[in-house]
This record gives C-alpha cells, sequence and structure tokens, in this order.
C-alpha cells in the first residue's frame, strides 16, 4: 500500500475533520484541530495527511508550545491529536505521520516535541517518559502516558524543572 504524507490544503479541512471523528468516535479532537487552525501560532507545514490512493485516511498535528521553568520559556511542540480512519488502522500509517511530522519539525528548527498517549506506541519513535527529562504536565496525567523526545542534540537540556504550557483551546474541548 502506497502511503503519501503531504501538508494539509485549506481543501482538506472538511475531511481531515471526519477522519478524525471517526478515529476517536467523537468530535472533541476535531474541534480542537479546527480551533488551533484558527490562532497565529499554527503552522501549516506541521499539520499533516497521510493518503491512500488520493484519499485522506490520516492526519497528524504537531502544534507550538512552551516549556516553562523559573529561569527560561523552552520553546516545543505538541503532537496531537493524531488520527487514522478505522478502515486503515494497524497498517503503520499512523506511524509514518509520525515519523515524517518529526522530520518536518526539525527541519522548521524545532528541538523537542511533547505527547500524552499509549506508553507502548510512543518509546517506539524515541519519546521517554518527560519526567526522566524533568518535564510536568500542567494537569493530571499518568507518568507512563506523558512523554518527552529531543529532535536534536540537548534538545530538552534548558526544560528540566518546567511545565508545559498548552494553548488555551486544548482546555475548551476538553
Amino acid at each position: 500500500m502506497k502511503i503519501i504524507i503531504r501538508p494539509e490544503t485549506d481543501a482538506d479541512y472538511e475531511l481531515i475533520t471526519n477522519v478524525i471523528n471517526l478515529a476517536f468516535k467523537q468530535t472533541n479532537e476535531g474541534i480542537l484541530v479546527e480551533k488551533l487552525r484558527e490562532t497565529s501560532c499554527f503552522v501549516s507545514q506541521l499539520s499533516l495527511v497521510a493518503l491512500v490512493k488520493g484519499k485522506i485516511v490520516g492526519h497528524v498535528l504537531f502544534y507550538p508550545i512552551t516549556i516553562n521553568t523559573e529561569k527560561a520559556f523552552c520553546s516545543s511542540l505538541s503532537l496531537a491529536p493524531i488520527a487514522v480512519h478505522p478502515d486503515y488502522q494497524r497498517r503503520g500509517i499512523g506511524s509514518k505521520l509520525v515519523e515524517e511530522g518529526m522530520e518536518a519539525a526539525k527541519r522548521l528548527g524545532y528541538s523537542s516535541v511533547i505527547v500524552i498517549g499509549h506508553s507502548t506506541y510512543y518509546p517506539r519513535f524515541g519519546f521517554k517518559i518527560a519526567k526522566e527529562y524533568g518535564i510536568s504536565a500542567p494537569f493530571a496525567v499518568p507518568e507512563n502516558a506523558f512523554f518527552a523526545k529531543a529532535l536534536v542534540n540537548k534538545g530538552l537540556e534548558d526544560c528540566s524543572g518546567g511545565k508545559v504550557v498548552y494553548p488555551k483551546e486544548l482546555y475548551d474541548c476538553m
């Protein structure tokens, strides 16, 4: 199966929302992507779609966030949401979206990524428990579901002791 990964276009918005809603079996994540797309921080090159035979079957968003420490504000990205149409799950599409998204993030100069997700999925991409970097979430989340990854050497070095700051749009959709 040939999978093409590319940045989203305006014409993709409705199709992306549909894939997200089907994958999550509810609308909160789809609404979140729509709201984040309207912000000044949104980076369209980090909102990627997966196509199979010209059909959008997956989507991933990497969104700029900060990790605030007592000494500094560290720029980072949040990986969320990632969605694959139920008919195409478990075929490597999600993995390809994550890998391509991290490569795009590195090309754009980002040095790290934060994600909340499954403890068996994200470590395969080099994510480690965020606590290992001294990074905490702004709300209750199981330690084994909160991850961080440096995209470059020492990409999280100045973030120790920091707390992630998510955009307000995330809280609106919780």
